[in-house]
Order: structure tokens, then C-alpha cells, then sequence
């Protein structure tokens, strides 16, 4: 099935830039590997290359580059998904996003609070945005 009917909402509610990216990759990824889980993963891990996941859509970093330890392996490779956050991005760049999230206690978290945090304010923002 082609990219653009099986494209997220999170994805088509972001810039044309990231819609492209995640066509581009989910379609090469079913030439490849088949429909299914993978291409969709494949094209995510594309993706998070050049965006991050700010609430309920995605937005060009600031900085190309693996998103955190998974994105940075190969596949199989050990390390947590961040579900889009940009785990290795500055302490000061996840409180500005933490910031816009309006994320409460952001000033008093560690880096990988912010990470947590961060995530589950975008699940939240993703689940009321359906």
C-alpha cells in the first residue's frame, strides 16, 4: 500500500519535508522487506534523523542525526527507543521543548526525566489530537 494511505497522523499534521522523508523510506522499505511493521519502522528511523516529535506532530531539528541509542545502531542493536524525542540533543534544548510542552517541574529535572517526560506529553498530545 503506498506511503501517503498508510501515513500516520502524527506525520501528516508536520512540514511537507517530513511527509516526503516518510514516504520516501516507507516505500523503499516495502520494496524490500514487505508491508508490514518493518517498513514502518524503517521509515520512522528515517525520519527521526532530520525531525523530532514536539507534542502531537514532528519538527525539523536543529542538528541531523540519530535520535537516541536505537536510532544510532544497526538493527537488532541494544538501547530504548525515545518514541521520537531526541534523546541526544542538549539538556537546554529538551527544557526549551519541555518549555513549549508546558511540562510542569521541567526545571528541576535530570536530562533523562526530560526524555520521559517529554514522551508522555507527546503520547498525550498525540491521543487528543485524534
Amino acid at each position: 500500500m503506498p506511503a501517503k494511505d498508510e501515513m500516520p497522523s502524527t506525520i501528516e499534521r508536520s512540514p511537507k519535508h517530513a511527509q516526503e522523508i516518510w514516504s520516501k523510506a516507507h516505500d523503499s522499505a516495502v520494496e524490500s522487506y514487505g508491508e508490514g511493521e518493518r517498513a514502518h519502522r524503517t521509515a520512522f528511523s528515517a525520519l527521526k534523523h532530520e525531525f523530532e516529535k514536539v507534542g502531537d506532530h514532528w519538527e525539523k531539528k536543529d542538528e541531523s542525526g540519530p535520535s537516541d541509542e536505537k536510532a544510532a545502531g544497526s538493527r537488532g542493536s541494544k538501547g530504548d527507543t525515545q518514541g521520537g524525542v531526541d534523546a541526544n540533543a542538549s539538556k537546554e534544548h529538551l527544557l526549551g521543548i519541555a518549555k513549549k510542552l508546558d511540562i510542569s517541574g521541567r526545571s528541576t529535572m535530570k536530562k533523562d526525566e526530560l526524555v520521559d517526560a517529554i514522551k508522555k506529553a507527546n503520547a498525550k498530545a498525540t491521543r487528543e489530537a485524534r
